[in-house]
């Protein structure tokens, strides 16, 4: 049976919840314009998958686990902003300021790692942002980002992991992780590969 899958940076409860508060706060009520995404299901998605069966599956999960992840790392937050464009916003997501590169360079790994496994590559270049919310129709959002004051806190990087995404119709999706892989340094990763190699 196939599942719709994508790899993403979880948040922990501390930025979860400080986010929460911190709409609450600029917005007045917590309301953002269009659908927003429940707190539960924020993440900063590395590389969206889609629909995939066992058998590629099975060769994802072999290939991001022997990828050069590269060690942990924290990012910082910024403002907000839309794609395609605050005046005629389809999404509006919070900004990646601090650490984006180290992002940039973490979405390459799973990249490759992805076509690895046979899927297709990625055709539109990697922007670290966190989706807060989908607007159809298209919206200006304007003022809400320009408003918007930065949020403060940061995020330690200390893995990723692989979602199924379930759909849910007229309800939000819901987001199980399927497999966690964490940021180790190189010396790890040559341990890792060698336990995987004789497991005794």
């Amino acid at each position: 049976m196939k599942q719709r899958l994508f790899l993403a940076v979880e948040l922990d409860d501390e930025v979860r919840h400080g986010l929460a508060a911190h709409l609450d706060a600029a917005t007045g009520s917590g309301v953002l314009p269009g659908r927003p995404v429940p707190a539960a299901n924020w993440h900063i998605t590395l590389r969206f998958i889609g629909y995939a069966f066992p058998e590629q599956l099975d060769r994802l999960l072999h290939e991001v686990d022997t990828a050069e992840l590269s060690g942990p790392f924290r990012i910082g937050f910024g403002g907000l902003g839309a794609f395609p464009r605050p005046s005629n916003a389809t999404v509006l997501w919070l900004g990646i300021e601090a650490g984006a590169g180290r992002l940039v360079d973490l979405a390459a790994a799973v990249e490759a790692a992805t076509v690895g496994a046979g899927f297709g590559p990625e055709e539109r270049p990697f922007h670290p942002h966190l989706t807060l919310s989908r607007i159809r129709p298209h919206e200006d959002v304007s003022g809400v980002v320009e408003s918007f004051p930065g949020f403060p806190l940061k995020l330690g990087v200390d893995g990723v992991t692989l979602f199924r995404s379930i759909l849910g119709g007229a309800t939000p999706a819901r987001y199980e992780p399927v497999e966690r892989f964490p940021l180790t340094s190189r010396g790890q990763q040559t341990d890792r590969a060698k336990r995987r190699e004789d497991p005794s």
